[in-house]
């Protein structure tokens, strides 16, 4: 059968890492607040030459090393953001002329911190269905450019950084590698709950990120939880058949009720919130990479993607490496 099967990781952060003590300087907060409800100790924050494209670069080109491909051998890119360079053109595009794959697919998602969920599965039904052969499925955001900064309920909650994984279309047999099942949610009636308060058609300015995070919380755990068994129930696996699981890095709080409610050990989940704080669409495949550049991941390995972000959308996805 044709899976998409993931080649290599990589990941890019800004250069500059500002750590709770730092953030104190500038807003009412203080890193005991900060680590006691979020886990976060520090993020990283781009400089003004650093952008959501440069970023993608940097992640792909270090994703296409640990594949052992050059950028020519890529022949679709699905960017996901919230924070793209520009309105349009996607910045996928920006990404591919970069790279110097011109002429493939390329366009950007925007689920928001389920977008790199959305950008695989979405380049996964491309490869299955022979519209590519390889593909960059990249997460890459500079959530600071969006934040309000008078707001310590959400500016120490959010940093910068993009994650790349090359997939490619394998035939492999039933119990080899690759992409076994995904699903994916939405449902638009809770958009008052976390959103960005501006747009080209409405406000016509970047806008503001506003949220309700209690709320938030209680629906975060509630769906991740339900999509993470659907998804199980899709391949036909159990809770304890996985190696590792690959979650948004939105709050620690979130990461340890969601293993809790599914009875998964803390030490099958791969946390980095505390380094990288929520990097939207972009801490998925940061963890990833993580994961795989520690050590910890490794061929074989069962591993759970899932995530939940604005909109709301959530989703999860079941890979073999």
């Amino acid at each position: 059968m044709i899976r998409s099967v993931v080649r290599g990781s990589g990941s890019a952060l800004p250069r500059t890492a500002v750590s709770n003590a730092e953030l104190a300087e500038r807003v009412d907060t203080s890193d005991e607040w900060i680590v006691e409800r979020t886990g976060i100790r520090q993020r990283y924050i781009a400089e003004d030459d650093e952008t959501t494209s440069s970023l993608a670069v940097e992640a792909s080109r270090k994703a296409l090393e640990a594949a052992g491909l050059e950028a020519k051998d890529i022949d679709l890119i699905v960017l996901a953001t919230a924070t793209p360079d520009q309105t349009f053109p996607a910045t996928a595009t920006l990404v591919q002329h970069a790279l110097g794959c011109n002429g493939g697919i390329a366009f950007d998602v925007g689920a928001v911190c389920s977008g790199f969920l959305y950008a695989m599965a979405s380049a996964d039904s491309m490869l299955r269905t022979g519209m590519a052969k390889r593909a960059l499925v990249i997460g890459s955001e500079t959530f600071s450019r969006i934040l309000d900064w008078e707001d310590r309920t959400t500016c120490v909650l959010f940093g910068d950084g993009a994650g790349a994984l090359v997939l490619e279309a394998q035939d492999v047999a039933e119990d080899g590698p690759g992409v076994l099942a995904s699903k994916l949610h939405a449902d638009g009636a809770h958009n008052e709950l976390l959103y960005v308060d501006g747009g080209p058609s409405t406000t016509q300015t970047v806008g503001k990120l506003r949220m309700k995070g209690r709320e938030v919380f209680r629906h975060a755990v509630v769906n991740l939880a339900a999509v993470l068994e659907e998804t199980l129930a899709e391949a036909g696996f159990k809770p304890d058949d996985i190696d590792w699981v690959v979650p948004h890095q939105a709050n620690a709080r979130i990461l340890d009720a969601t293993a809790r409610k599914l009875g998964l050990p803390a030490e099958k989940v791969i946390v980095t919130v505390d380094r990288h704080a929520n990097t939207s669409a972009a801490s998925v495949p940061l963890a990833f990479d993580a994961g795989v550049r520690d050590g910890r991941i490794k061929p074989g390995d069962l591993v759970m993607f899932e995530a939940m972000g604005g909109g709301f959308t959530w989703g999860a996805s079941l890979v073999r490496l």
